[in-house]
């Protein structure tokens, strides 16, 4: 069994963005259309111990708000076994100072996105000796332990996708793995996790159509959104984002997608978040889901 709770289905600054006056944002803010917190999800294989993918600067909020992850029996405890990162920006792992109060449990990522966190001091407030940092392995299977040793029953496939550095470590040189997309298996059923992604490759559109769920980035609805706003100079690409419309976009792209598939890491100026758009409508019509928070999906039957 796979169980999914996407906890945050926006993009960095999530939805309404805090200093964003734009319409869809004052309509977010006056509860006319649904608030999105910042992209994050987690994963179960019974339902009980839980992996996230990437700890967003909610990651209080998302907690508070999902039953699953609130603590039980012990007088301190947590049901969340693992974070799994798949990048070092900073609406991927700012919600790891959250969970730095001497509470066990294991920290992967790359040796590129550890090495980030390694970088700044801030960071060892999450113990190590309490907290392991675990390196991930290209394409490299990985069967993930709960937190005392026991089977969590899931295995994680990490994958390097086309991206950018970190946007504070763009001076920086390159690194492989700054980028990465998560394969995630009980067995029977495969998940794929993409909340960033500059180029959908051969391989990378093979693991999709391969797999039963898909959470993939929606950051922007057209490369130059942010431009035609008025909000950035740059494009998506540019970014480290590929769009959700156009020939090469994800839409056409991923045609053949998985019958689960779900927007997610959505910016506040894509205008499918407004239900009625004509953009909306269009990405339902080819069979994609948008994401909100507290989504849930199950693969497989409960035991």
């Amino acid at each position: 069994m796979l169980d999914i709770i996407v906890l945050g289905s926006g993009a960095g600054g999530g939805f309404p963005q805090w200093n964003s006056n734009a319409p869809a944002c004052r309509a977010a803010r006056e509860g006319r259309i649904p608030s999105r917190s910042q992209a994050s999800l987690a994963v179960s294989g019974d339902g009980k111990h839980w992996f996230l993918l990437n700890a967003s600067p909610d990651l209080r909020a998302q907690i508070l708000a999902t039953p699953e992850l609130h603590a039980q029996d012990a007088l301190r405890s947590t049901p969340i076994q693992g974070v799994i990162l798949t990048n070092g920006e900073i609406d991927s792992i700012t919600g790891l100072l959250t969970l730095r109060e001497r509470e066990p449990f294991r920290l992967y990522g790359t040796s590129a996105t550890l090495a980030q966190l390694d970088a700044n001091p801030i960071f060892e407030a999450v113990n190590r000796e309490i907290v392991p940092r675990l390196p991930l392995d290209d394409e490299t299977p990985l069967t993930l332990p709960n937190k005392d040793g026991t089977a969590s029953g899931l295995t994680l496939t990490a994958f390097d996708v086309p991206g950018k550095a970190p946007l504070y470590a763009e001076h920086l040189p390159s690194q492989k793995g700054e980028t990465i997309g998560l394969e995630i298996t009980d067995g029977k059923h495969t998940m794929v996790f993409l909340p960033a992604c500059a180029d959908l490759t051969p391989s990378i559109r093979t693991r999709i159509r391969a797999a039963d769920a898909l959470f993939m980035e929606g950051t922007l609805w057209r490369d130059d959104e942010m431009i035609r706003a008025g909000l950035s100079p740059k494009t998506g690409l540019r970014m480290g984002h590929i769009s959700m419309s156009g020939p090469e976009g994800i839409i056409e792209t991923l045609h053949d997608a998985p019958s689960h598939r779900f927007f997610i890491h959505i910016n506040n100026s894509n205008p499918v978040l407004v239900p009625d758009s004509p953009e909306r409508r269009m990405a339902e019509e080819a069979g994609w889901i948008i994401g909100e928070d507290g989504l849930r999906l199950t693969l497989g039957e409960r035991s």
